[in-house]
């Protein structure tokens, strides 16, 4: 119930990795800031890119069917999942078809919210990934812990060591450039010899029947262009309409997402090479259940660039890992009490509800609005902390008796400054146990008003 706060706690005991972790994310977030301001019109790309997005949710099942229609007429096989199992089924037969058993994978955080590899590995096929960060974590056993940048957390001394251990870099290494280099020799090797190649998709082009995969490494590319069969895995969510529309989307997406002017590689997939197979896995995995909630619709307008991350306090001194959930940071928040409520009921509290993950929301999706709504979801189905929801009541019921309010401020004033600090800091004082409340005024703003007024 409190995992996030527990994980949390652990993360932030280290205090200079904390503070380290802090500022990288908060560089990115001012470089995107610097690149957003170079743009006249990025208000008006931002209104153009949520309007589509809306159009496209209101629409989805059309989009869907015209954009299956024409990557089968451009020789495109598309397969359909319900949910997680069905999609990782797919994946394995359409391996197991042509005779693959060893899958090179850029990153895609839908195959990870699906548990792709693990289950691959579970069936007899090498699984890699190579994306750099991707490629660290999954040499480390662990998830990613930001969707763009999956190793934010890990300083270069920590992956100098790994890469040590596994890729047999000299002991002590630690200079990006040459990590850098050790991983590019590592991963062609696999990117060379593969049997398959599996890619996510940003975005999904209804009118052409084409993807569209965007990248910094060009990994992808490698992999696609190298492997017999590409298989792409999307979300219903990832369909826009038309090649125009996409303009926009590449235009908004690299500054949210890292600053960049443009990603490196943006790489349009319509048909399978000669002799190649191409396939397309569109899957719904909860997305549809997710569409027909009214207060949290917009959420499936994400186009999963991570400003919202790098923005918000809590989880830049957090860390990723401490949500528990594929998608952590705020648009996580709101995507998975989605998929379980009972088991995320803690994640619409990581937040100060202060509203920067909207504003920074290159869609204008209502973040800070939607956790507080689930907030309230939270308490309405019971899984609120019973203490909180007590302390709530409590409160609730003082601020609606003015002279029940006058009351008791004036015995909690008296508490502060003469009470034994035993009393007030304690272990049923949460909040007090990492913090020291401000000094007790004498008296109330109503007490000095009228003070005031008297003179």
């Amino acid at each position: 119930m409190n995992q996030h706060a527990t994980k949390a706690k652990a993360f932030i005991q280290d205090e200079a990795r904390t503070n380290w972790h802090d500022e990288a994310l908060w560089f990115i977030r001012a470089k995107r800031d610097q690149a957003t301001a170079l743009v006249a019109e990025w208000e008006a790309l931002r209104e153009l890119a949520s309007g589509i997005k809306d159009h496209v949710l209101g629409n989805l099942d059309q989009y869907l069917e015209q954009f299956s229609e024409r990557a089968i007429a451009n020789g495109v096989q598309v397969h359909w999942a319900r949910d997680a199992r069905e999609h990782n089924q797919i994946v394995l037969g359409i391996l197991q078809q042509t005779n693959a058993t060893r899958l090179v994978k850029s990153k895609s955080m839908l195959t990870e919210e699906c548990g792709l590899s693990d289950y691959l590995v579970e069936n007899g096929v090498s699984v890699v990934d190579t994306d750099l960060g991707e490629r660290i974590i999954q040499l480390r056993e662990e998830p990613p812990s930001h969707i763009v940048l999956p190793a934010i957390h890990l300083k270069k001394e920590e992956v100098g060591e790994l890469f040590h251990e596994h890729l047999g870099t000299p002991a002590g290494l630690s200079d990006p450039t040459q990590l850098t280099e050790a991983a590019r020799h590592h991963l062609r090797d696999h990117l060379v010899g593969c049997d398959a190649a599996l890619t996510g998709v940003n975005f999904a082009i209804a009118e052409t029947g084409g993807v569209v995969v965007c990248t910094n490494e060009g990994n992808a590319d490698m992999g696609v262009h190298s492997a017999p069969v590409q298989i792409h895995c999307m979300g219903i969510e990832k369909i826009i309409p038309r090649a125009q529309d996409l303009g926009i989307f590449i235009r908004v997406l690299a500054r949210s997402a890292t600053g960049q002017p443009s990603t490196v590689y943006t790489a349009h997939h319509h048909r399978p090479r000669p002799g190649t197979q191409m396939h397309i896995v569109i899957v719904d995995n909860g997305r549809t259940e997710q569409l027909g909630r009214p207060d949290f619709r917009n959420s499936l307008k994400c186009i999963r660039c991570g400003a919202c991350m790098n923005t918000c306090p809590i989880y830049r001194r957090s860390g990723g890992h401490s949500y528990g959930t594929t998608v952590p940071g705020p648009i996580g928040s709101i995507l998975t009490p989605g998929f379980d409520l009972k088991q995320h009921a803690d994640l619409p509290f990581a937040s100060t509800l202060c509203g920067s993950c909207s504003d920074v929301c290159p869609v204008k999706i209502n973040i800070h609005e939607q956790l507080y709504q689930w907030r309230q979801a939270v308490v309405e189905a019971g899984l609120a902390d019973p203490a909180k929801v007590q302390t709530l009541n409590l409160s609730g019921a003082i601020l609606a008796k003015p002279w029940w309010y006058r009351i008791t401020g004036r015995l909690a004033r008296l508490a502060l400054r003469w009470a034994p600090r035993w009393l007030v800091y304690n272990r049923w004082n949460t909040w007090g146990q990492d913090r020291e409340l401000p000094p007790a005024p004498r008296e109330s703003f109503q007490d000095w008003y009228r003070k005031k007024h008297k003179a």
